[in-house]
């Protein structure tokens, strides 16, 4: 049951984040009037450094707003999974464990949540460069804020990614909104399952999020994408299901959703086009995945074939003369095609 006094839940994803997880929940810190409707539960998804202990010291100086929640590992998607089965919360958002939020614009998300009744809220974030610090500001400013609009209006704009999202925590619950456990890259999963759903949405003018980006480990640099390929797979081809799944005569949800998924294929691509060409298991992996993504979604697959030149010749020639074809379009496209980040994250 949702406790009205509760306006914001923020789950926090935690897997061995003990060098960021204090300065994510300081800037959660805010004021005391404010945090007595603000619930900040931190999912310690199994971590074997001090993130337990670190949150455990939030949820003893502020009882009424933080709250650990510990459990086995079971990857991204089960932190967020837990995170809505236990969240409180008029609205739900997700605040990964190493980013955190700009405490000032954060205050002003409260209230300005408890005025808004629409089952999507989006808001402003930047990407912050961690070697570098810079900052750069992703805003929605072409949108009136404040003002609720039905859902296809912004949908039918702009794809938005989960780090400038806020959903109602009703809907969610109720829908059964549930992400794939022990994989990465399910934040396309939590923006797109909703969709089917939500009616209406609100852009408010505030700059939230702080996603850190440029950790040379991270599940989305190159490398981390190459160590956990096959989830990325994995969940290309669940989304691709969902997609194919998704029968409501509306156009616009339509589009999106199919958009948003062949972005992620198109990267997939990208992904194996960053190992040698010589790579003969890569290359199975590639023709495997394909005839799967064919399989399951043939309007999916015929998109992906529109971004690639490559990806259509490989088809054509049912990937005989895979290596040099490949080794030509790395050559052609050098520096290597960057993965956009805001998909696959």
């Amino acid at each position: 049951m949702l406790n009205e006094e509760k306006v914001l839940t923020v789950a926090i994803p935690s897997y061995n984040v003990e060098r960021f997880l204090e300065q994510t929940l300081d800037s959660l810190v805010i004021a005391e009037d404010l945090m007595k409707k603000l619930e900040v539960l931190i999912v310690d998804d199994g971590s074997m450094d001090g993130t337990r202990e670190i949150g455990l010291t939030y949820e003893t100086k502020y009882p009424d707003t933080f709250r650990v929640i510990s459990k086995e590992n079971g990857g991204h998607g089960s932190a967020i999974n837990s995170g809505i089965k236990e969240g409180k919360g008029k609205y739900f958002k997700v605040l990964d464990g190493d980013d955190w939020v700009d405490t000032e614009d954060f205050a002003k998300l409260i209230p300005a949540l408890e005025d808004v009744d629409t089952d999507f809220v989006f808001t402003n974030y930047y990407e912050v460069d961690d070697q570098t610090k810079e900052k750069k500001l992703i805003d929605y400013k072409e949108f009136t804020s404040g003002q609720p609009v039905p859902i296809e209006e912004v949908l039918d704009k702009i794809l938005l990614p989960m780090h400038a999202l806020t959903i109602r925590l009703e809907l969610l619950q109720r829908e059964k909104i549930v992400m794939d456990e022990h994989r990465f890259y399910v934040d396309v999963e939590y923006v797109l399952f909703p969709i089917p759903y939500a009616k209406d949405i609100t852009y408010l003018d505030l700059n939230i999020y702080m996603y850190r980006l440029a950790q040379v480990h991270q599940s989305v640099s190159m490398r981390g994408y190459q160590k956990h390929i096959q989830d990325h797979i994995d969940v290309v081809l669940h989304l691709a299901a969902f997609a194919r799944d998704y029968k409501e005569d509306n156009p616009v949800k339509q589009e999106c959703i199919k958009t948003r998924i062949a972005q992620m294929a198109r990267d997939q691509v990208n992904i194996f086009m960053s190992y040698d060409a010589s790579n003969e298991d890569i290359q199975d992996l590639f023709y495997v995945f394909d005839q799967e993504l064919k399989q399951t979604n043939f309007e999916i697959y015929k998109r992906t074939g529109e971004y690639s030149g490559m990806l259509r010749l490989l088809r054509r020639l049912s990937f005989a003369f895979y290596r040099p074809i490949v080794s030509y379009a790395q050559r052609r496209n050098q520096p290597k095609e960057e993965v956009n980040e805001d998909t696959l994250s």
